[in-house]
């Protein structure tokens, strides 16, 4: 039962696949940060250059 794929058995594979997921996810959670600061930005400077 070696080959059982038991999440622990994937050894170098499962690793990498684990750190890129990862990396996937970071990266765009920080593009989601980015997104909303630049529309928060960009509201203030139309609501700031009406007044």
């Amino acid at each position: 039962m070696n080959n059982a794929p038991t999440g622990m058995g994937m050894g170098m594979m499962d690793g990498m696949g684990g750190m890129m997921m990862w990396g996937m996810g970071l990266v765009w959670l920080l593009a989601i940060i980015l997104l909303v600061l630049g529309i928060a930005a960009l509201v203030k400077y139309l609501f700031k250059s009406k007044h």
